[in-house]
């Protein structure tokens, strides 16, 4: 296997990792433990980190790699681009879904509900149910610049996901947006994107500003 197969095959694992929400705002990934794992040189592990860098997934530290530590003009920033990109990918998705999509979705909404207090599970569920309605969006540029803000988005979950109200009202928004892809209604389903994220918003600012 030549020395760009095994990046694209690093990039593709490492990243994916980072969209299901497997590497926490504490970790740090380390070229040549990665390079150990994969059993490659450390080459191709470096320049795969070095390509999530340039897409905005991680940023390099004098520890190693890890997820942006973004400031908080920076994650309004995004916020704002995700009230714009998202309500109109959503309303595609609940234009073209496959009932495989809508199985997706619902497991991992089905996750997410079976939590509990379980922080870690109720994550993985969200992520799940996250990166299930992504993978519906057909337009592969528009999905692309979603999936780049996704550090944005481990960070606000992160934050807010032990505050179990915030919990609650992700679970109803879940709920209440796969109902609407389902019945393919992309208005309403672009509403409430609009409204989720907004909420996302506001319980990360109430989280952020307590002493």
């Amino acid at each position: 296997m030549t020395r760009t197969s095994h990046r694209t095959r690093i990039y593709e694992t490492l990243r994916l990792r980072l969209l299901r929400g497997e590497v926490g705002p504490q970790a740090r990934l380390v070229d040549h433990v990665i390079a150990a794992e994969m059993g490659v040189s450390r080459m191709p592990v470096r320049e795969a980190l070095m390509q999530l860098v340039s897409e905005g997934y991680l940023e390099s530290t004098s520890r190693g790699f890890a997820l942006p530590n973004l400031s908080p003009e920076r994650i309004a920033e995004v916020f704002v681009l995700r009230r714009l990109l998202e309500p109109y990918a959503v309303a595609c998705v609940a234009r073209d879904r496959s009932d495989g999509d809508l199985d997706a979705m619902r497991a991992g909404l089905d996750v997410a509900k079976a939590a509990g207090a379980d922080v870690a599970a109720f994550h993985r569920g969200s992520e799940a149910f996250r990166n299930a309605w992504l993978g519906a969006v057909r337009n592969g540029e528009l999905r692309g610049a979603i999936q780049r803000h996704s550090g944005q988005v481990q960070s606000v979950r992160f934050a807010t996901l032990p505050d179990p109200d915030a919990r609650r009202t992700i679970i109803a928004g879940l709920k209440a947006l796969l109902d609407a892809i389902a019945a393919q209604d992309g208005p309403r389903a672009s509403d409430l994107m609009l409204r989720f994220i907004y909420d996302a918003e506001t319980a990360y600012h109430r989280i952020e500003e307590r002493p």
